[in-house]
């Protein structure tokens, strides 16, 4: 089992930064990759970015591309996306989640564990 919370979300400008993070706990050794996905109202749960713990390959949405980072702390369990240039339609629910394998994967469904998501809020 693995335990997943998010924090970090929150009301911001567009143009504005954030930074969430997701700190994992429980069953965290071999290899897995971390994913940040988003939800928006009436909107699938769509990839964002994903890190793998084990390599440090990285990979992202085209729609974030160049605005967001995602990075890990392995002495803490935890990685982060840091959100720069935040647009209004970056607005939605940001969910971190985990699966037991090197490789990133950009499908919901790919996932084993999720956290229980931060708001973020984006006004323009």
């Amino acid at each position: 089992q693995v335990q997943l919370v998010e924090s970090g979300g929150g009301l911001v400008q567009a143009g504005g930064s954030l930074r969430l993070s997701c700190a994992a706990s429980g069953r965290t050794t071999g290899p897995y990759a971390m994913g940040w996905f988003r939800q928006a109202p009436g909107k699938e749960r769509e990839f964002v970015a994903g890190i793998s713990w084990t390599t440090g390959n990285t990979a992202y949405a085209d729609s974030v591309k160049g605005r967001f980072t995602i990075s890990r702390d392995n002495a803490k369990n935890t990685v982060y996306l840091q959100m720069n240039s935040l647009k209004p339609e970056d607005t939605a629910v940001y969910y971190c989640a985990s699966r037991a394998s090197v490789f990133v994967r950009t499908t919901a469904n790919g996932y084993d564990y999720w956290g229980q998501g931060t708001q973020v809020t984006v006004s323009s």
